[in-house]
């Protein structure tokens, strides 16, 4: 029997409940994801205004989640993985929700009606990479499909790549054509917050590659 088998084994099998957690909150992330793309893409204001909306109430719902982690890894001796695994995990996916409703809050308060196809595209990478994070996250809890983890990760690592040269492209081309300074402002803040949403996702694939190798 290796060591983490031994380990397994003195985990109490109703103190796994970092898992359910955490794939709940990915969940989470991928939901907000998902009603940001429709949001994008919506031709009505009227109907992204209620998508906003209901991005707002979902990052509630993982700010909860997030606690709820949170409070568990204080009441809990033995934990599956590392404690400061187990916190940057449970942050870095709750950035990725914070960012995401933080730039539906930015396009409804600055009352952003054209959607430029660089918000489209950086909204569709956070998808691509939340679906991975969603994916990954499931395959934490026996750590029996090891590579399924890390083609995931190294998934996330490529958009994240992908986000950097949209959001790179796109603040250039406002820099060249954009006459209207405030206009630039607004929009250049709103690629800032979606692309870093990206940014959290890799981190989150860091945290996971190091609980894998952690673990091997």
């Amino acid at each position: 029997m290796s060591l983490n088998s031994i380990f397994q084994y003195f985990v109490p099998k109703d103190k796994k409940i970092f898992f359910p957690l955490f794939e709940q909150a990915a969940a989470n992330v991928v939901e907000m994801a998902v009603i940001m793309v429709e949001a994008v893409n919506a031709p009505d204001a009227n109907r992204r205004e209620t998508l906003y909306q209901q991005i707002d109430k979902l990052e509630n719902v993982g700010d909860d989640i997030t606690h709820q982690i949170y409070l568990e890894l204080g009441k809990n001796f033995i934990t599956p993985f590392d404690r400061e695994d187990i916190h940057s995990l449970a942050t870095a996916i709750d950035d990725v929700a914070d960012l995401i409703q933080g730039s539906a809050n930015r396009m409804s308060l600055y009352q952003i009606t054209e959607m430029t196809e660089p918000i489209q595209k950086l909204s569709e990478l956070i998808l691509q990479a939340s679906y991975d994070l969603q994916k990954a996250v499931a395959e934490l809890k026996d750590l029996k499909n090891v590579r399924s983890i890390a083609e995931s990760c190294i998934r996330i690592n490529s958009i994240e790549n992908q986000a950097d040269y949209v959001f790179d492209r796109a603040v250039a081309d406002l820099f060249l054509y954009e006459k209207d300074a405030i206009k630039l402002i607004k929009y250049k803040e709103i690629l800032a917050a979606l692309e870093t949403a990206t940014d959290r996702c890799e981190d989150a694939a860091n945290v996971m590659e190091s609980i894998i190798v952690k673990n091997a």
